[in-house]
């Protein structure tokens, strides 16, 4: 996966404005995890895109703010031990976080009265669940 990364509908992250850092990962990998930088760390910086929609922009960079350092957005992926799989996890990772952060908000839920009907046969069940414990009982044999 490389190339423009599609957060939704046609709106996608240009490859200019993503920020790529490499460094050593821990983890599986024998020897050669010592010499090779396979920890992928992706920066996109939120606050000055203009690939975002102004809406979309503005909804991200209010649901991100605990995540955002200076506008900045980072992911990191380690979890692979090639880089290339790292970047294609980081890059999905951040296209779908954009994503879910930019999606509209809910509908409001439309109040509604408990139909009368559920109401009577939740109290009918009650009243014979009861009389279904006080026959358990040992009173009233004489």
């Amino acid at each position: 996966m490389s190339g423009p990364y599609l957060v939704r509908g046609s709106v996608s992250l240009p490859e200019a404005e993503l920020m790529w850092r490499f460094s050593r990962s821990s983890g599986p990998g024998g020897q050669h995890v010592n010499t090779s930088d396979s920890q992928v760390e992706l920066r996109f910086d939120l606050a000055r895109t203009e690939a975002l929609p102004p809406v979309w922009k503005e909804r991200a960079l209010e649901r991100l703010a605990g995540r955002l350092v200076d506008g900045v957005v980072s992911v990191r992926s380690s979890e692979h031990r090639s880089q290339w799989r790292n970047r294609e996890a980081a890059a999905v990772r951040l296209a779908a976080l954009l994503a879910e952060a930019t999606a509209p908000p809910p509908r409001p839920r439309r109040a509604t009265r408990v139909p009368r009907g559920i109401n009577e046969r939740r109290l009918r069940e009650k009243k014979q669940r009861s009389e279904r414990k006080q026959g358990r009982s040992g009173r009233n044999w004489t």
